[in-house]
């Protein structure tokens, strides 16, 4: 082998090289991210089971399959993934009706339905996401996240109060003194150690559910392969499966924009599938990205690796199964504090700026409101997304629909007048465009130069199609020009095919 050749190879075994191997401080805070994340995961994964109606062991077992395969096969490095209150609600109805070997089954089914919708390249549709709908994806996140933590600040002793407060002071004054260990993780110890040699009596992780003490067991779910069965848990699994990947590919989108890096979103969408697989076989609830959580990993604590989505989930179960007994005693308003402190740090402050709001069009700050409104008045981020993408369309199409513009002028001997118009034609504008001519006043001969215009769809063809009838009844001829290639190909394809449609 050359020289030359050994230092190529050598060049690309160090691309090669995780960073995490590469940099001893990168290798630091992935670590101490995972396991920050690790902490806060137990209580909300204990939180999501009791809405889908499972054992809390479910959800800590869903939780540390979600991060550990996903940390291989996903898309986005250093996202999230584990059980997720979103996917509860889907699958809470099935589990109730028809108990937990549907639940199962219907996660798996999921799984195969998210890896299909990936080949398919159903990621590509993020591309659509407007702007201002991520915002209000983005904003009614932060309000979702706050709002889940005030159960656990009324009704609660005193105490709590001011240990919460402590642990704020914690988050944000620490981090301008050191960032060797993440402030989280510092608050949440410190709180910890408070609580226990004090003997202050406030609610605890241990409140919420007793942790798992062994390691989940692969297996079928128990239900009868049948196509009772399978029609049973297809409507569940396909919802399951579409809420999961909408919040998977916001969530990866959100993290691209943070961190100034681009993820493979049909991988993402392809590793999401494969993830609810393996812990629906594994008796797991299933899940999606966790966008709070994300958002602790990669604003919080900096990670930027896979290392550390893996990490949450080995630490988990190492949290749960080791040291059971220890992190059963950590203080709610530790993890609360850590909470609050993201949703300040994801909301995003200046969308509602009043310089913002001042610029801002009419449409998007409707875009936006809309988008968070229906979030907040469902709990369901997808909803959300769907109502404000649903919204902006709307609003494009009566933007657009006004700059459609038509004007006329006639020869000096009176015999043509040229239409020009300009502008794009499509079923907005179609029906404003047939009363933009003169029909009764109009010389014999007609022009339409269509040079500045594009025909986008068959509402557009079939309103030149009703001009020139129009104008026939008149017994005027009427020539269309300017036809652009593609405007000319869809013209072509459907004039005089439309009459009576």
């Amino acid at each position: 082998m050359s020289s030359a050749t050994a230092v190529t190879l050598t060049s690309r075994l160090r691309r090669l090289k995780p960073d995490w191997l590469a940099d001893p401080k990168v290798w630091r805070t992935e670590v101490l991210a995972g396991l920050v994340v690790a902490l806060a995961l137990i209580p909300e994964a204990i939180s999501f089971s009791i809405i889908a109606g499972v054992d809390p062991a479910i959800g800590l077992f869903a939780s540390f399959t979600m991060a550990v395969v996903i940390s291989v096969v996903g898309g986005r490095r250093a996202m999230i993934s584990a059980a997720t209150g979103a996917v509860a609600l889907v699958i809470a109805p099935l589990n109730r009706e028809h108990g937990f070997g549907h639940l199962v089954a219907a996660v798996i089914l999921a799984g195969v339905f998210q890896v299909a919708l990936g080949v398919l390249g159903v990621a590509k549709l993020m591309r659509f996401i407007p702007r201002s709908v991520m915002v209000g994806f983005v904003n009614s996140l932060a309000i979702l996240v706050f709002m889940a933590q005030i159960p656990e600040l009324t009704g609660v002793p005193w105490a709590v109060y001011p240990l919460m407060a402590a642990g704020l002071a914690l988050l944000v004054f620490l981090p301008r003194i050191t960032t060797v260990v993440p402030a989280p993780l510092v608050s949440i110890v410190v709180l910890t150690v408070i609580t226990v040699s004090a003997g202050i009596a406030v609610p605890t992780v241990g409140d919420k559910g007793e942790l798992p003490s062994s390691l989940p067991v692969p297996g079928l779910p128990d239900v009868p392969f049948t196509a009772d069965t399978l029609l049973t848990v297809a409507p569940y699994a396909f919802a399951m499966a579409l809420v999961g990947l909408m919040e998977s590919l916001m969530t990866a989108k959100l993290v691209d924009e943070i961190t100034d890096t681009r993820s493979d979103k049909t991988r993402e969408s392809i590793g999401q599938g494969v993830a609810n697989i393996v812990t629906g076989l594994f008796g797991g609830m299933g899940g999606c990205a966790m966008i709070g959580q994300t958002m602790v990993n990669v604003k919080v604590s900096g990670a930027r690796t896979r290392l550390s989505t893996f990490l949450a989930g080995a630490f988990l179960m190492v949290l749960c199964i080791v040291f059971g007994p220890l992190v059963s005693d950590i203080p709610m308003a530790a993890l609360v504090a850590v909470m609050v402190m993201v949703c300040f740090a994801t909301f995003d402050w200046h969308s509602v700026a009043p310089g913002t709001l001042r610029r801002m069009p009419a449409g998007e700050i409707a875009v936006m409101v809309i988008t968070v409104a229906c979030v907040v008045a469902t709990h369901n981020l997808a909803v959300g997304v769907v109502a404000g993408c649903f919204t902006a369309m709307a609003v494009f199409a009566r933007r657009v629909a006004h700059v459609a513009d038509v004007t006329a002028v006639t020869d000096p001997d009176g015999g043509t007048v040229v239409y020009r118009v300009t502008g794009e034609l499509f079923f907005a504008s179609a029906e404003d465009l047939r009363g933009r001519f003169g029909y009764a006043t109009d010389p014999d001969r007609v022009v339409i130069d269509l040079s500045a215009a594009h025909v986008w769809d068959a509402s557009s063809v079939a309103a030149l199609d009703a001009v020139e009838a129009r104008y026939a009844q008149y017994g005027k001829s009427v020539e269309i020009t300017g036809l652009n290639g593609p405007s000319a190909e869809i013209h072509g394809r459907l004039t005089g095919e439309l009459a009576g449609h």
